[in-house]
């Protein structure tokens, strides 16, 4: 007989039923299956947890993450570029440092501050201002041979001689870079450029080494001159460029017969060299001084400029006039009485508002009646009496200005007569003066046959053709060469 719990037992209906002990063991194998199920249920639900807050922490911290990233990069990108524009201010004064530094080895090595004799009168003048060659020089208006003529009627009246005038060196081109562009002093060494700033076509035709020596060269010595006046104003007092006056020409670009900037380079070596602070130039030349008032447009603390000019004509720099501290534009053909009242009144006014440490007075002649392209009508007698007015203004301030003076525009073959009839009025009337110059004069001539005093009854004195002027000529050839300029 078997065993009760290994025994199989049948019921009626012919079903195979387990014992007891196959069902324990069976129940146990299921138990176990059961068990490993869940276990690995539960360990993959629990991997699923875990993978769950992962991606949820990637999902929940990814846009805060960004936005905390982008503020750091506006930051760092605005902190780049101000370290950037840091590095471009700090290479701006680095350069301005480096180019402070040239202009003032180039002054310091420049040989045109000349030492002069007790006996020698602060007027500058060399024959070889004057330009001649072939007779190209005609083919412009303006009489490039008036400086020496000025120069032979002071002579003339006993005023000066070649031992009491002062001969200027040529400006270098390192003396020229104190103001100008290395880029300008290039394009001055192609004749076609030189042209077109003297208004004299043919020039461009020339090789450029003529041009240079016959027309370059003059000008380079009347700038010369101006700079050494310049100084000679600030130790004596006063001071005249019989040349000079170009101021047409900026440190970038030359026009009207103004090919080096003159007036600019003068008040830069004082500058420079630490002599002022101030300066103020006053322009009674009938067309607009643009190239000065370009050059010092930034400087408008230091440098104040009043400018008289025919408002139609000639250049009519829109720009430039940003420069003018004092603009008085006027009319065609304005006559002596209301010219002089503007005159005096700006200059007075300017002079009230600002204290310069040296006058630069551009004492151009194209005002005068008749000329063709300055088109005003001021009177020989009326430009002896600007310029005795400008000397007395400079003079007779709380504290004397010390003045220089250069001759600038002039169209018409009588204008040397009126320079030099200017010229000897400020010296009979005290105006100007060098004891030793007139006392070396008096030794070389004997008894004197100048006259330093003014005739009873005369106001200014005559040349021999300064009253031959034209006189109330406005026709329409006249108006039309003013109108359109040089």
């Amino acid at each position: 007989m078997a065993e009760s719990g290994d025994s199989l037992l049948k019921t009626t209906d012919g079903e195979v039923v387990l014992t007891e002990g196959e069902r324990n063991g069976n129940r146990e194998s299921k138990h176990c299956e059961d068990t490993s199920m869940e276990a690995e249920s539960e360990h993959q639900n629990k991997d699923a947890e875990e993978r769950l807050p992962e991606n949820q922490s990637e999902t929940e911290q990814s846009p805060v993450t960004v936005q905390e990233e982008r503020p750091v990069e506006r930051r760092t990108s605005e902190s780049d570029d101000m370290e950037e524009e840091e590095r471009e201010e700090e290479e701006t004064e680095q350069d301005t440092a480096e180019q402070f530094a040239q202009i003032k080895e180039r002054i310091q090595k420049s040989k045109l501050y000349l030492d002069v004799e007790p006996h020698q009168w602060p007027i500058i003048y060399s024959p070889d201002y004057n330009i001649s060659f072939l007779g190209f020089e005609k083919l412009h208006p303006f009489d490039s041979g008036k400086w020496g003529k000025v120069y032979s009627l002071l002579k003339k009246e006993c005023m000066l001689c070649d031992e009491t005038i002062i001969c200027p060196l040529e400006a270098t081109e390192d003396d020229l870079l104190v103001a100008h562009t290395k880029k300008y002093i290039s394009r001055l060494k192609w004749s076609i450029s030189v042209a077109g700033i003297t208004e004299v076509p043919p020039v461009a035709l020339l090789p450029n080494y003529i041009v240079q020596k016959k027309v370059l060269r003059p000008l380079r010595l009347q700038t010369g001159g101006s700079i050494l006046a310049a100084k000679l104003a600030m130790e004596r007092g006063w001071a005249i460029n019989i040349g000079g006056g170009f101021h047409h020409c900026s440190s970038k670009q030359g026009g009207g017969f103004c090919a080096y900037a003159d007036i600019t380079l003068a008040l830069r070596f004082l500058f420079h060299q630490g002599t002022i602070q101030k300066a103020m130039i006053l322009d009674l030349d009938a067309h607009q001084g643009n190239g000065h008032e370009r050059d010092f447009m930034q400087d408008k603390e230091s440098v104040y400029i009043l400018d008289v000019y025919n408002r139609h004509i000639y250049p009519r720099d829109g720009f430039a006039k940003r420069g003018i501290s004092r603009k008085v534009e006027v009319n065609y053909f304005i006559a002596d009485e209301q010219y002089m009242t503007l005159v005096a009144s700006n200059l007075e006014a300017a002079l009230n508002e600002f204290e310069p440490d040296i006058l630069v007075y551009n004492a151009g002649t194209d005002s005068l009646e008749g000329d063709p392209l300055g088109a005003l009508s001021i009177s020989p007698q009326g430009i002896i009496r600007r310029d005795m007015m400008v000397f007395e203004f400079a003079r007779d301030r709380p504290k004397p200005i010390p003045i220089v003076m250069v001759t600038s525009g002039g169209y018409q073959r009588n204008n040397a007569d009126i320079i030099a009839a200017s010229i000897l009025n400020l010296w009979r009337r005290g105006l100007i003066s060098c004891p030793e110059a007139e006392e070396f004069q008096a030794k070389q001539d004997g008894p004197s046959t100048s006259s330093r005093q003014t005739p009873e009854g005369e106001e200014t004195p005559s040349t021999s053709n300064s009253e031959s002027a034209p006189q109330g000529n406005r026709g329409f050839f006249r108006s039309f060469l003013g109108f359109f300029g040089k």
